[in-house]
């Protein structure tokens, strides 16, 4: 866990959020703001809804900057307790004004046709502005891309 990751929890449930992953697609708040408001310290109110509604709303981070595990699946330490859960058939999402967003079980070639970083889930920029091509490093929401 990176120094800057933070965790919640309302007993139920534990949200996870890694800030080194989020591209502020603002996807949480505009969803949710009862729960993830960035104006409020902390920005995440476990309080703010019911359970249900924080895992519909975490489960559309494009990133998956935010993730959620069921209290029951985690150590004392508040560590994800190893499961043997299989691979997840790959996904594609576009999402409004923002990169294209893969998960699952996928490889990326590069122009030398060497693969590049492995990862089970990654952002690929579509507006041409990131300084990490061809993922996305949130510089649409700077130079107001708008993908029309």
């Amino acid at each position: 866990m990176d120094k800057t990751d933070r965790k919640y929890t309302n007993g139920e449930i534990t949200v996870f959020w890694k800030p080194g992953k989020c591209i502020h697609a603002t996807t949480c708040y505009r969803e949710l703001i009862e729960v993830f408001n960035p104006r409020k310290r902390p920005w995440v109110n476990m309080n703010g809804a019911p359970t249900e509604e924080i895992i519909r709303v975490v489960r559309l981070c494009p990133t998956q900057a935010l993730s959620f595990k069921y209290n029951n699946e985690l150590n004392e330490e508040g560590e994800t307790v190893p499961s043997d859960a299989q691979e997840t058939d790959a996904e594609a999402r576009i999402m409004e004004d923002g990169p294209l967003v893969l998960k699952g079980s996928f490889a990326i070639y590069g122009t030398d046709n060497h693969p590049l970083r492995p990862m089970k889930m990654t952002s690929i920029c579509r507006c041409g502005a990131s300084h990490d091509l061809p993922y996305c490093d949130g510089t649409h929401r700077k130079v107001g891309y708008t993908g029309k």
